[in-house]
């Protein structure tokens, strides 16, 4: 199944601190998310009882490619988009990005945040779409942020085969596994 994960919730089913999970928007049994999203990334989470399409999913030896919606703060020059597609040094190893696109603007079937993002007057934003083939732990943002881009959104819009489509934030739809 897919699932429009909302801003402020956890990619889990509990959570002792009482924040918002999984189990308030899917109440099936024995299924799990494959990968993660975290809490202050939106869009496309696939879920399953399928321990082997969840590997498959979630591990990074697998190269399942990923495509995200990225608002930055700034406007990028060419330099800072061949640098995500060259690579860039992280803490925990070099990251690159099969492909970067520059917007013209936000997509216009793409739903407004709660809480919206904040504005500042005199700076300007841009929307990127990244594709990695590859998902570790808040990479997007950075290797946004190594290249002078700070992530102010990331929504998540495809996982290999599994696109988000119009489903709305908080809803969910079965689909077969491939």
């Amino acid at each position: 199944m897919i699932f429009n994960k909302p801003w402020g919730v956890l990619s889990q089913f509990s959570d002792r601190d009482g924040r918002p999970t999984l189990a308030n928007f899917i109440d099936l049994p024995e299924i799990y998310p494959a990968g993660r999203l975290d809490r202050d990334s939106e869009g496309l989470l696939v879920l399953t009882d399928d321990g082997q399409l969840q590997n498959r999913i979630a591990h990074p030896s697998h190269g399942l490619n990923k495509d995200y919606l990225v608002q930055v703060e700034g406007r990028p020059a060419p330099g800072q988009l061949q640098q995500l597609r060259q690579g860039v040094q992280l803490a925990d190893g070099p990251a690159r990005a099969l492909d970067v696109i520059l917007l013209a603007r936000k997509p216009g079937w793409l739903w407004s945040r709660d809480p919206p993002i904040r504005s500042r007057k005199h700076i300007p934003v841009s929307w990127l779409q990244i594709t990695l083939d590859e998902g570790r732990n808040r990479q997007v943002r950075r290797m946004t942020a190594a290249v002078g881009l700070p992530a102010l959104r990331l929504v998540r819009i495809r996982v290999g085969e599994w696109k988000l489509g119009g489903l709305e934030p908080g809803k969910w739809r079965l689909e077969s596994s491939g």
